[in-house]
């Protein structure tokens, strides 16, 4: 039976309302950025596709203060370190074209762009496209400019060879914590003459001082891989493999990886191929047994509160994904970076 005292009270506050309309301060925030006015609302297939739909500042990057951003999104198209598919130079590209992510976190009740200033400052300029170990370098420079800025970086790869140099600038006064979320350690040593390749960034930051392995958590590692990892054991990081994750279950693994990283500020890093092939097909070193994305954001949410001193999404190789699948994922995981940033004390 309908109450028709309250049918009337809701007819009269909704009855003409627009969409643009909510006494929530909360949805408020979002509604402000998400409507131009009169309940209108942007395309989302005009306009330059930008990171999260973050405003563009291309010119912020060749400024001293990053002009005055809090937050800078970058592209880090470099996939020279792979060691099977390569193809991940093109998930920068592949992850702007994503549309209506955010700008509300209904789960952590946030919306970032309204917390913070934040643009998507362009890609970091490679001074080469043959040279990995020239293109280390220009990383590293680039992100030792985001961080004497005062800036925190959320980036998209790239492999994972990208989230050393990033260390290497971020953690160079004091090494940080990790919660690294991928189907490999990525720490093993030198291969085929080099020690700059995606699997093995960890080793090298950790060696470099600027990691600290005893606040570093691995989650959802498993395949063929692991004879290569015995420096995570030995240095101390906690490895949680996927089959840990059914017998612990979530919640655990997420509370054993605040305590991990403690109280510091710490970095993230999230190779998608940490992701069940079946909903992450477009990476170069699939793994079947991986994580759903919702465990995926559970884990990620669960930081909210912690000191996230910046983060990465790799791996993104959009060519082996037909159905654009694997770049929707890696953006909306950029997405929960940024609103723990956001959420950051």
């Amino acid at each position: 039976m309908i109450d028709d005292t309250k049918l009337a009270a809701l007819r009269e506050r909704y009855a003409t309302a627009r969409s643009d309309e909510t006494n929530d301060p909360d949805f408020r925030k979002a509604i402000t950025l998400a409507f131009s006015g009169a309940g209108r609302r942007p395309f989302p297939y005009s306009g330059v596709s930008t990171l999260l739909g973050a405003p563009y500042r291309p010119d912020a990057a060749l400024l001293p203060d990053f002009g005055g951003l809090q937050v800078a999104l970058i592209g880090v198209p470099m996939d020279l370190g792979v060691t099977n598919r390569a193809g991940a130079r093109l998930g920068p590209r592949a992850v702007r074209g994503v549309e209506r992510i955010g700008p509300y976190n209904h789960a952590l009740r946030v919306t970032p762009l309204a917390e913070r200033r934040a643009a998507d400052v362009g890609d970091v300029p490679l001074q080469s496209r043959f040279s990995l170990p020239d293109s280390i370098a220009d990383i590293e420079a680039f992100y030792g400019r985001v961080r004497d800025a005062g800036v925190v970086p959320l980036s998209v790869g790239g492999d994972h060879s990208i989230s050393y140099p990033i260390l290497r600038a971020l953690g160079r006064d004091r090494p940080l914590g990790l919660v690294h979320i991928d189907a490999h350690c990525d720490t093993s040593g030198p291969q085929e003459g080099t020690r700059f390749h995606h699997g093995g960034p960890f080793r090298q930051a950790v060696l470099d001082g600027v990691l600290d392995p005893e606040r570093t958590i691995q989650i959802g590692i498993r395949g063929p891989a692991e004879m290569l990892y015995e420096f995570s054991a030995v240095s101390g990081m906690t490895v949680i493999h996927a089959e840990d994750i059914d017998t612990l279950g979530i919640d655990a693994v997420a509370a054993r990886a605040r305590e991990v990283v403690g109280d510091l500020p710490f970095y993230i890093s999230f190779d998608v191929d940490a992701l069940d092939p079946a909903f992450a097909p477009g990476t170069g070193t699939p793994e079947v047994g991986g994580l759903t994305p919702r465990e995926a954001q559970r884990l990620l949410r669960a930081l909210a509160g912690k000191r996230v001193a910046g983060g990465d999404v790799v791996e993104v190789a959009p060519q082996y994904d037909a159905s654009t699948v694997t770049a929707q994922i890696g953006a909306q995981l950029l997405f929960e970076l940024f609103s723990l940033v956001a959420l950051t004390p």
